[in-house]
Protein backbone atom coordinates (compact mmCIF):
# COMPACT_ATOMS: atom_id res chain seq x y z
CA UNK A 1 0.00 0.00 0.00
CA UNK A 2 1.63 2.99 -0.91
CA UNK A 3 2.17 5.62 1.56
CA UNK A 4 0.40 9.06 2.02
CA UNK A 5 2.98 11.12 1.11
CA UNK A 6 6.07 11.49 -0.71
CA UNK A 7 9.74 11.00 0.81
CA UNK A 8 12.13 13.48 -0.69
CA UNK A 9 15.44 12.48 -0.05
CA UNK A 10 19.41 14.20 -0.78
CA UNK A 11 22.46 12.34 0.17
CA UNK A 12 25.44 14.06 1.04
CA UNK A 13 28.67 11.30 0.78
CA UNK A 14 32.16 11.47 2.27
CA UNK A 15 34.93 9.37 0.71
CA UNK A 16 37.99 9.05 1.94
CA UNK A 17 40.36 9.06 -1.41
CA UNK A 18 43.43 6.50 -1.42
CA UNK A 19 46.41 8.29 -0.88
CA UNK A 20 49.17 7.89 1.00
CA UNK A 21 49.48 10.78 2.61
CA UNK A 22 46.79 13.26 4.22
CA UNK A 23 45.73 16.38 2.13
CA UNK A 24 47.93 18.75 3.45
CA UNK A 25 50.65 17.38 5.12
CA UNK A 26 53.00 13.98 5.29
CA UNK A 27 51.63 12.17 7.59
CA UNK A 28 50.43 9.01 6.65
CA UNK A 29 46.92 7.99 5.20
CA UNK A 30 46.25 4.51 6.54
CA UNK A 31 43.33 3.04 8.50
CA UNK A 32 43.88 1.17 11.68
CA UNK A 33 47.22 2.21 13.25
CA UNK A 34 47.54 2.80 17.41
CA UNK A 35 45.64 6.42 17.91
CA UNK A 36 47.54 9.14 17.64
CA UNK A 37 50.81 7.68 15.85
CA UNK A 38 49.70 9.75 12.12
CA UNK A 39 49.78 13.70 13.44
CA UNK A 40 52.28 16.49 12.97
CA UNK A 41 52.02 20.08 13.23
CA UNK A 42 49.76 20.43 10.40
CA UNK A 43 46.98 17.97 11.04
CA UNK A 44 47.12 19.06 14.65
CA UNK A 45 46.70 22.80 14.17
CA UNK A 46 50.00 23.93 15.76
CA UNK A 47 50.90 27.69 15.38
CA UNK A 48 52.74 28.25 12.72
CA UNK A 49 52.32 25.21 10.44
CA UNK A 50 51.32 25.74 6.91
CA UNK A 51 49.06 22.97 4.58
CA UNK A 52 50.78 22.31 1.29
CA UNK A 53 48.10 20.51 -1.26
CA UNK A 54 48.61 16.57 -1.76
CA UNK A 55 48.22 16.81 -5.51
CA UNK A 56 47.38 12.77 -6.48
CA UNK A 57 44.37 13.51 -3.76
CA UNK A 58 43.15 16.09 -6.58
CA UNK A 59 43.52 14.31 -9.59
CA UNK A 60 41.80 11.17 -7.87
CA UNK A 61 38.80 13.82 -6.91
CA UNK A 62 39.02 15.30 -10.47
CA UNK A 63 38.73 11.38 -11.63
CA UNK A 64 35.74 10.92 -9.17
CA UNK A 65 33.89 14.28 -10.17
CA UNK A 66 34.06 13.37 -14.24
CA UNK A 67 32.83 9.68 -13.32
CA UNK A 68 29.69 11.28 -12.04
CA UNK A 69 29.23 14.08 -14.90
CA UNK A 70 30.31 16.80 -13.33
CA UNK A 71 31.57 20.17 -15.18
CA UNK A 72 35.58 20.88 -13.98
CA UNK A 73 36.27 24.37 -12.67
CA UNK A 74 38.94 25.83 -14.44
CA UNK A 75 39.57 27.92 -11.18
CA UNK A 76 39.13 26.65 -8.04
CA UNK A 77 40.32 27.72 -4.01
CA UNK A 78 40.15 26.76 -0.28
CA UNK A 79 38.40 28.02 2.24
CA UNK A 80 37.76 28.18 5.97
CA UNK A 81 34.81 26.52 7.31
CA UNK A 82 34.86 27.25 11.11
CA UNK A 83 33.34 25.10 14.02
CA UNK A 84 34.46 23.71 17.03
CA UNK A 85 34.32 19.92 17.67
CA UNK A 86 37.13 18.56 20.63
CA UNK A 87 38.17 16.02 16.82
CA UNK A 88 38.74 19.18 15.18
CA UNK A 89 42.27 20.72 16.70
CA UNK A 90 42.17 23.83 14.47
CA UNK A 91 38.52 24.41 14.89
CA UNK A 92 37.87 25.24 11.37
CA UNK A 93 38.17 22.54 8.33
CA UNK A 94 39.93 23.42 4.95
CA UNK A 95 36.78 23.15 2.49
CA UNK A 96 35.54 24.71 -0.45
CA UNK A 97 32.68 26.61 -0.35
CA UNK A 98 31.95 29.11 -3.43
CA UNK A 99 34.07 27.62 -5.69
CA UNK A 100 34.13 24.07 -5.81
CA UNK A 101 36.61 22.58 -8.03
CA UNK A 102 33.45 20.18 -9.54
CA UNK A 103 29.51 20.90 -10.21
CA UNK A 104 26.57 20.05 -12.02
CA UNK A 105 26.48 16.49 -12.58
CA UNK A 106 24.55 13.37 -12.48
CA UNK A 107 24.77 9.63 -11.79
CA UNK A 108 21.84 7.03 -13.36
CA UNK A 109 21.30 4.47 -11.37
CA UNK A 110 19.24 1.05 -11.77
CA UNK A 111 16.10 0.68 -9.95
CA UNK A 112 14.96 -2.96 -9.05
CA UNK A 113 11.26 -3.29 -10.55
CA UNK A 114 8.70 -5.72 -8.64
CA UNK A 115 9.97 -8.42 -9.79
CA UNK A 116 13.52 -8.10 -8.74
CA UNK A 117 14.68 -9.33 -12.35
CA UNK A 118 14.55 -6.14 -14.18
CA UNK A 119 15.41 -2.39 -13.63
CA UNK A 120 14.82 0.96 -14.67
CA UNK A 121 16.91 3.63 -15.19
CA UNK A 122 16.95 7.15 -12.78
CA UNK A 123 19.28 10.03 -13.63
CA UNK A 124 20.08 11.91 -9.68
CA UNK A 125 21.53 15.19 -9.97
CA UNK A 126 24.86 16.10 -8.52
CA UNK A 127 25.16 19.69 -7.34
CA UNK A 128 28.61 19.25 -6.34
CA UNK A 129 31.76 17.21 -5.66
CA UNK A 130 34.11 18.79 -3.62
CA UNK A 131 37.28 18.12 -1.64
CA UNK A 132 38.21 18.18 1.62
CA UNK A 133 39.99 17.64 4.74
CA UNK A 134 38.59 15.49 7.52
CA UNK A 135 38.40 15.64 11.10
CA UNK A 136 39.54 13.13 13.68
CA UNK A 137 37.52 10.52 15.98
CA UNK A 138 35.84 10.45 19.06
CA UNK A 139 35.81 6.99 21.11
CA UNK A 140 33.02 6.84 23.43
CA UNK A 141 33.35 5.07 26.74
CA UNK A 142 30.51 2.20 26.21
CA UNK A 143 31.26 0.00 29.04
CA UNK A 144 29.42 1.51 31.15
CA UNK A 145 31.23 2.35 33.81
CA UNK A 146 32.13 6.08 32.51
CA UNK A 147 31.31 8.46 30.73
CA UNK A 148 34.82 9.22 29.02
CA UNK A 149 35.40 9.99 25.45
CA UNK A 150 38.96 10.14 23.96
CA UNK A 151 39.95 11.77 20.69
CA UNK A 152 41.86 9.90 18.00
CA UNK A 153 43.55 12.31 15.65
CA UNK A 154 45.14 10.10 12.78
CA UNK A 155 41.95 11.24 10.58
CA UNK A 156 42.31 14.48 11.02
CA UNK A 157 43.96 15.85 7.60
CA UNK A 158 42.88 12.63 5.55
CA UNK A 159 41.67 13.60 1.89
CA UNK A 160 37.60 13.82 1.98
CA UNK A 161 35.86 14.04 -1.35
CA UNK A 162 32.20 15.29 -0.35
CA UNK A 163 29.59 14.05 -2.66
CA UNK A 164 26.30 16.39 -2.98
CA UNK A 165 22.93 15.14 -4.53
CA UNK A 166 20.18 17.07 -5.71
CA UNK A 167 16.90 15.68 -3.27
CA UNK A 168 16.18 13.34 -6.49
CA UNK A 169 15.42 10.25 -4.60
CA UNK A 170 11.89 9.36 -3.03
CA UNK A 171 12.55 6.15 -1.38
CA UNK A 172 15.10 4.06 0.85
CA UNK A 173 15.69 1.43 -2.08
CA UNK A 174 16.87 4.70 -4.26
CA UNK A 175 18.70 5.84 -1.52
CA UNK A 176 20.49 2.59 -1.41
CA UNK A 177 20.79 2.44 -5.34
CA UNK A 178 22.40 5.33 -5.25
CA UNK A 179 25.15 4.54 -2.50
CA UNK A 180 25.91 1.16 -3.73
CA UNK A 181 26.47 2.58 -7.53
CA UNK A 182 28.99 5.37 -6.36
CA UNK A 183 31.24 2.89 -4.04
CA UNK A 184 31.05 0.20 -7.20
CA UNK A 185 32.28 3.22 -9.58
CA UNK A 186 34.76 4.55 -7.12
CA UNK A 187 36.50 1.25 -6.62
CA UNK A 188 36.61 0.53 -9.89
CA UNK A 189 38.42 3.88 -11.25
CA UNK A 190 40.66 3.42 -7.63
CA UNK A 191 39.57 6.24 -6.40
CA UNK A 192 38.90 5.44 -3.04
CA UNK A 193 38.11 1.85 -0.98
CA UNK A 194 34.68 2.51 -0.20
CA UNK A 195 34.88 0.67 3.17
CA UNK A 196 31.94 1.54 5.20
CA UNK A 197 33.61 -0.39 8.59
CA UNK A 198 36.56 1.47 8.35
CA UNK A 199 34.66 4.77 7.61
CA UNK A 200 36.58 5.70 4.17
CA UNK A 201 32.60 5.79 3.09
CA UNK A 202 30.03 7.38 4.91
CA UNK A 203 26.89 9.67 4.14
CA UNK A 204 24.75 11.81 5.75
CA UNK A 205 21.19 12.09 4.53
CA UNK A 206 18.81 14.90 4.27
CA UNK A 207 15.07 14.04 4.63
CA UNK A 208 11.59 15.58 4.26
CA UNK A 209 7.94 14.48 2.80
CA UNK A 210 5.64 16.26 0.69
CA UNK A 211 2.00 15.63 1.88
CA UNK A 212 -0.40 16.36 -0.54
CA UNK A 213 -2.60 19.39 -0.62
CA UNK A 214 -6.57 18.79 -0.76
CA UNK A 215 -9.81 20.55 -0.58
CA UNK A 216 -9.94 24.12 -0.55
CA UNK A 217 -6.83 24.91 1.06
CA UNK A 218 -5.40 23.78 -2.22
CA UNK A 219 -7.13 26.95 -3.83
CA UNK A 220 -6.22 28.99 -1.30
CA UNK A 221 -2.94 28.76 -0.80
CA UNK A 222 -2.04 27.51 -4.98
CA UNK A 223 0.23 24.89 -3.05
CA UNK A 224 0.06 21.09 -4.33
CA UNK A 225 1.69 19.79 -0.41
CA UNK A 226 3.40 20.43 2.60
CA UNK A 227 6.94 20.23 3.28
CA UNK A 228 7.74 19.14 6.48
CA UNK A 229 10.94 20.68 7.94
CA UNK A 230 14.28 19.05 6.27
CA UNK A 231 16.26 17.09 8.89
CA UNK A 232 19.66 15.45 7.97
CA UNK A 233 20.79 12.51 9.85
CA UNK A 234 24.80 12.34 10.28
CA UNK A 235 27.53 9.15 9.49
CA UNK A 236 25.22 6.75 8.39
CA UNK A 237 28.15 3.91 7.75
CA UNK A 238 26.09 1.02 6.05
CA UNK A 239 23.36 0.47 3.72
CA UNK A 240 20.76 -0.85 5.88
CA UNK A 241 21.33 2.17 8.43
CA UNK A 242 20.36 4.23 5.47
CA UNK A 243 17.27 2.49 4.60
CA UNK A 244 16.23 2.19 8.18
CA UNK A 245 17.07 5.54 9.09
CA UNK A 246 15.09 7.62 6.27
CA UNK A 247 12.13 4.89 6.81
CA UNK A 248 12.22 5.51 10.11
CA UNK A 249 12.46 9.43 9.80
CA UNK A 250 9.70 9.71 7.21
CA UNK A 251 7.00 7.93 9.67
CA UNK A 252 8.34 10.07 12.54
CA UNK A 253 7.26 13.22 10.14
CA UNK A 254 4.40 11.89 8.71
CA UNK A 255 2.64 11.49 12.89
CA UNK A 256 4.40 15.10 13.56
CA UNK A 257 2.49 16.37 10.73
CA UNK A 258 -0.95 14.53 11.57
CA UNK A 259 -1.15 15.38 14.89
CA UNK A 260 0.22 18.88 13.68
CA UNK A 261 -2.81 21.58 15.20
CA UNK A 262 -1.25 24.42 14.68
CA UNK A 263 0.00 24.73 11.28
CA UNK A 264 3.37 24.48 12.36
CA UNK A 265 4.36 22.76 9.57
CA UNK A 266 2.68 24.44 7.43
CA UNK A 267 3.64 27.78 8.05
CA UNK A 268 7.68 27.15 8.99
CA UNK A 269 7.79 27.68 12.33
CA UNK A 270 9.84 24.41 13.01
CA UNK A 271 13.81 24.98 12.32
CA UNK A 272 15.64 22.20 10.31
CA UNK A 273 17.59 19.72 12.83
CA UNK A 274 20.52 17.74 12.43
CA UNK A 275 19.80 13.99 14.21
CA UNK A 276 21.94 10.95 14.57
CA UNK A 277 20.68 7.25 14.17
CA UNK A 278 21.08 4.83 17.05
CA UNK A 279 20.88 1.76 15.42
CA UNK A 280 19.94 -0.33 18.82
CA UNK A 281 17.02 1.20 19.51
CA UNK A 282 16.15 1.94 15.40
CA UNK A 283 15.28 5.85 16.15
CA UNK A 284 16.91 9.19 14.84
CA UNK A 285 18.12 11.53 18.04
CA UNK A 286 17.95 14.92 17.91
CA UNK A 287 21.47 16.45 18.06
CA UNK A 288 21.23 20.23 17.10
CA UNK A 289 19.34 22.72 15.16
CA UNK A 290 20.75 22.88 11.63
CA UNK A 291 23.32 25.39 10.91
CA UNK A 292 22.99 27.55 7.78
CA UNK A 293 26.28 28.42 5.50
CA UNK A 294 26.39 31.74 7.71
CA UNK A 295 27.21 30.21 10.75
CA UNK A 296 30.22 28.26 9.53
CA UNK A 297 31.74 31.93 8.75
CA UNK A 298 33.70 30.68 5.32
CA UNK A 299 36.40 32.76 3.72
CA UNK A 300 39.43 31.94 2.09
CA UNK A 301 42.34 29.74 3.13
CA UNK A 302 44.74 32.19 3.14
CA UNK A 303 47.65 29.81 3.59
CA UNK A 304 46.80 27.95 0.29
CA UNK A 305 47.24 29.28 -3.55
CA UNK A 306 44.07 28.57 -5.97
CA UNK A 307 44.08 25.95 -8.14
CA UNK A 308 43.90 26.20 -11.83
CA UNK A 309 42.94 22.97 -13.99
CA UNK A 310 44.07 22.68 -17.44
CA UNK A 311 41.94 20.28 -20.30
CA UNK A 312 45.37 18.29 -20.39
CA UNK A 313 45.01 16.92 -16.39
CA UNK A 314 40.89 16.61 -17.20
CA UNK A 315 42.21 14.67 -20.29
CA UNK A 316 44.28 12.62 -18.16
CA UNK A 317 41.93 11.90 -15.07
CA UNK A 318 39.10 10.86 -17.76
CA UNK A 319 41.83 8.34 -19.35
CA UNK A 320 42.70 6.76 -16.49
CA UNK A 321 38.63 6.23 -15.39
CA UNK A 322 38.41 2.95 -17.65
CA UNK A 323 34.86 1.72 -18.69
CA UNK A 324 32.05 2.85 -15.64
CA UNK A 325 29.90 0.01 -14.74
CA UNK A 326 26.75 1.79 -15.88
CA UNK A 327 28.46 1.73 -19.59
CA UNK A 328 29.95 -1.86 -18.99
CA UNK A 329 26.00 -3.55 -18.28
CA UNK A 330 24.97 -1.70 -21.81
CA UNK A 331 27.44 -3.11 -23.47
CA UNK A 332 26.95 -6.53 -21.99
CA UNK A 333 23.34 -6.73 -22.78
CA UNK A 334 24.06 -5.31 -26.36
CA UNK A 335 27.21 -7.47 -27.04
CA UNK A 336 26.46 -10.68 -25.03
CA UNK A 337 22.75 -11.05 -25.28
CA UNK A 338 22.96 -10.68 -21.24
CA UNK A 339 19.27 -9.81 -19.30
CA UNK A 340 19.52 -6.59 -17.11
CA UNK A 341 19.40 -8.25 -14.31
CA UNK A 342 22.40 -10.78 -15.46
CA UNK A 343 24.35 -7.77 -16.31
CA UNK A 344 23.69 -6.13 -12.87
CA UNK A 345 24.43 -8.88 -10.61
CA UNK A 346 27.93 -9.31 -13.37
CA UNK A 347 29.51 -5.53 -12.93
CA UNK A 348 28.28 -5.51 -9.07
CA UNK A 349 31.34 -8.12 -8.65
CA UNK A 350 33.74 -6.17 -10.10
CA UNK A 351 35.95 -5.64 -12.89
CA UNK A 352 38.26 -8.77 -12.68
CA UNK A 353 35.23 -11.06 -13.00
CA UNK A 354 33.85 -8.86 -15.66
CA UNK A 355 36.99 -9.71 -17.60
CA UNK A 356 36.68 -13.35 -16.13
CA UNK A 357 33.00 -13.74 -17.98
CA UNK A 358 34.06 -12.17 -21.20
CA UNK A 359 37.29 -14.69 -21.56
CA UNK A 360 35.16 -17.87 -20.68
CA UNK A 361 32.39 -16.33 -23.09
CA UNK A 362 34.67 -15.84 -25.85
CA UNK A 363 36.00 -19.61 -25.73
CA UNK A 364 32.53 -20.62 -25.57
CA UNK A 365 30.66 -18.41 -27.54
CA UNK A 366 28.02 -18.45 -25.59
CA UNK A 367 27.48 -15.29 -23.47
CA UNK A 368 24.31 -16.24 -21.81
CA UNK A 369 25.41 -20.02 -21.27
CA UNK A 370 28.58 -18.50 -19.97
CA UNK A 371 26.18 -16.00 -17.48
CA UNK A 372 23.97 -18.79 -16.16
CA UNK A 373 26.93 -21.52 -15.04
CA UNK A 374 28.54 -18.42 -13.14
CA UNK A 375 25.55 -18.33 -11.86
CA UNK A 376 25.30 -21.89 -10.86
CA UNK A 377 28.87 -22.43 -9.96
CA UNK A 378 31.21 -19.55 -9.61
CA UNK A 379 29.58 -16.90 -7.60
CA UNK A 380 28.57 -19.05 -5.14
CA UNK A 381 31.85 -20.90 -4.65
CA UNK A 382 33.70 -17.34 -4.50
CA UNK A 383 31.33 -16.69 -1.61
CA UNK A 384 31.45 -20.35 0.08
CA UNK A 385 35.26 -19.70 -0.20
CA UNK A 386 35.54 -16.37 0.42
CA UNK A 387 38.10 -15.71 -2.77
CA UNK A 388 38.28 -13.35 -4.79
CA UNK A 389 38.35 -14.10 -8.49
CA UNK A 390 41.72 -13.83 -9.23
CA UNK A 391 42.26 -15.87 -6.95
CA UNK A 392 40.06 -18.70 -7.56
CA UNK A 393 41.47 -22.30 -8.68
CA UNK A 394 39.60 -22.26 -11.97
CA UNK A 395 40.90 -20.15 -14.65
CA UNK A 396 38.63 -18.66 -17.74
CA UNK A 397 40.25 -21.13 -19.89
CA UNK A 398 39.60 -24.14 -17.68
CA UNK A 399 35.46 -23.03 -16.66
CA UNK A 400 35.41 -23.33 -20.17
CA UNK A 401 36.18 -26.45 -20.73
CA UNK A 402 34.20 -27.91 -17.90
CA UNK A 403 31.11 -26.16 -18.90
CA UNK A 404 32.08 -27.30 -22.31
CA UNK A 405 32.69 -30.75 -21.56
CA UNK A 406 31.40 -31.52 -17.97
CA UNK A 407 27.82 -33.01 -16.45
CA UNK A 408 24.64 -31.34 -18.99
CA UNK A 409 22.46 -32.56 -15.84
CA UNK A 410 22.25 -29.11 -13.48
CA UNK A 411 22.51 -31.13 -10.02
CA UNK A 412 25.26 -33.53 -11.44
CA UNK A 413 27.53 -30.78 -13.07
CA UNK A 414 27.08 -28.63 -9.32
CA UNK A 415 28.29 -32.04 -7.60
CA UNK A 416 31.12 -32.65 -9.98
CA UNK A 417 32.30 -28.79 -9.81
CA UNK A 418 32.38 -29.13 -6.16
CA UNK A 419 34.45 -32.14 -5.56
CA UNK A 420 36.70 -30.59 -8.44
CA UNK A 421 37.39 -27.23 -6.47
CA UNK A 422 37.20 -29.17 -2.88
CA UNK A 423 39.97 -32.51 -3.85
CA UNK A 424 41.27 -30.93 -6.56
CA UNK A 425 40.16 -34.04 -8.95
CA UNK A 426 40.17 -33.87 -12.73
CA UNK A 427 36.97 -33.51 -14.37
CA UNK A 428 37.08 -37.49 -15.19
CA UNK A 429 37.92 -38.35 -11.64
CA UNK A 430 35.12 -35.90 -10.23
CA UNK A 431 32.51 -37.18 -12.10
CA UNK A 432 33.77 -41.24 -11.40
CA UNK A 433 33.36 -39.98 -7.36
CA UNK A 434 29.79 -38.62 -7.70
CA UNK A 435 28.87 -41.74 -9.43
CA UNK A 436 27.80 -39.54 -12.27
CA UNK A 437 27.40 -41.98 -15.51
CA UNK A 438 26.77 -40.13 -18.89
CA UNK A 439 24.80 -40.94 -21.52
CA UNK A 440 25.27 -40.50 -25.17
CA UNK A 441 22.07 -38.77 -27.23
CA UNK A 442 21.42 -42.63 -29.40
CA UNK A 443 21.27 -44.32 -26.12
CA UNK A 444 18.91 -42.11 -24.70
CA UNK A 445 17.14 -42.41 -27.68
CA UNK A 446 16.52 -45.93 -27.65
CA UNK A 447 15.43 -45.79 -24.09
CA UNK A 448 12.65 -42.82 -24.60
CA UNK A 449 11.38 -45.61 -28.00
CA UNK A 450 11.57 -48.16 -25.27
CA UNK A 451 9.12 -46.14 -22.90
CA UNK A 452 6.62 -45.08 -25.57
CA UNK A 453 6.36 -48.62 -26.52
CA UNK A 454 5.43 -50.01 -22.94
CA UNK A 455 2.95 -46.89 -22.31
CA UNK A 456 0.76 -46.36 -24.77
CA UNK A 457 -1.98 -44.54 -22.82
CA UNK A 458 0.47 -41.94 -21.98
CA UNK A 459 1.57 -41.94 -25.35
CA UNK A 460 -1.61 -41.00 -26.62
CA UNK A 461 -1.87 -38.34 -23.49
CA UNK A 462 1.81 -36.56 -24.40
CA UNK A 463 -0.31 -36.16 -28.10
CA UNK A 464 -2.64 -34.39 -26.80
CA UNK A 465 -2.33 -30.60 -26.70
CA UNK A 466 -4.98 -30.17 -24.15
CA UNK A 467 -3.15 -32.45 -21.70
CA UNK A 468 0.84 -30.46 -21.66
CA UNK A 469 1.56 -31.78 -18.82
CA UNK A 470 1.88 -35.40 -19.83
CA UNK A 471 5.28 -35.55 -20.94
CA UNK A 472 6.50 -34.89 -17.59
CA UNK A 473 5.68 -38.73 -16.99
CA UNK A 474 8.15 -39.86 -20.19
CA UNK A 475 10.69 -37.92 -18.33
CA UNK A 476 10.52 -39.58 -15.30
CA UNK A 477 10.46 -42.71 -17.15
CA UNK A 478 13.88 -41.97 -18.78
CA UNK A 479 15.26 -40.52 -15.77
CA UNK A 480 14.74 -43.78 -13.66
CA UNK A 481 17.31 -45.38 -15.70
CA UNK A 482 19.27 -42.54 -16.61
CA UNK A 483 19.05 -40.19 -13.81
CA UNK A 484 21.92 -38.13 -14.88
CA UNK A 485 20.35 -37.42 -18.46
CA UNK A 486 19.93 -33.32 -19.44
CA UNK A 487 15.91 -32.58 -19.16
CA UNK A 488 16.27 -30.87 -22.48
CA UNK A 489 17.72 -33.55 -24.18
CA UNK A 490 15.36 -36.15 -22.98
CA UNK A 491 12.62 -33.33 -23.63
CA UNK A 492 13.85 -33.04 -27.20
CA UNK A 493 13.93 -36.40 -27.83
CA UNK A 494 10.26 -37.32 -26.73
CA UNK A 495 9.08 -34.85 -28.98
CA UNK A 496 10.82 -36.15 -32.15
CA UNK A 497 9.64 -39.66 -31.46
CA UNK A 498 5.82 -38.72 -30.65
CA UNK A 499 6.41 -36.73 -33.85
CA UNK A 500 7.18 -40.53 -35.47
CA UNK A 501 4.75 -42.53 -34.15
Amino acid sequence: MAEPYKIVIGLEVHVQLLTKTKLFCGCFNKFGAKPNTQTCPVCLGLPGSLPVMNELAFKLATRAALALNCQIAGFTKWDRKQYYYPDLPKNYQISQYDLPFSHDGWLEINIAKDTKKDYVAKKVGIIRAHLEEDAGKNLHDESGKGADTMVDLNRTGTPLLEIVSHPDMTSPSEAIAYLEEIRLMLREIGVSDCEMQEGSLRCDANVNIHVPVIGTERVDTGKDYHATPLVEIKNLNSFRAVGKAIEYEAKRHYAEYQKDTQGTFRFGRMLKTTAGWDDARGVTVVQRHKEDAADYRYFPEPDLVPVVVSEAEIAEARAAMGELPQAQRKRLVDQYGLTAYDAQVLTAKGRATVAYFEAVAAALGDGKATSNRMSDLIYPALTERKEEIAAFPFDAAKFAGFIRTGPTNSQARRDVFKIMLDEGLSLDAAREKAGIREVDEATLRAAVVAALAANPKLTEDSRNPKKPNAKMGFIGVVRKTYPDAPTDLVRRLIDEELARV
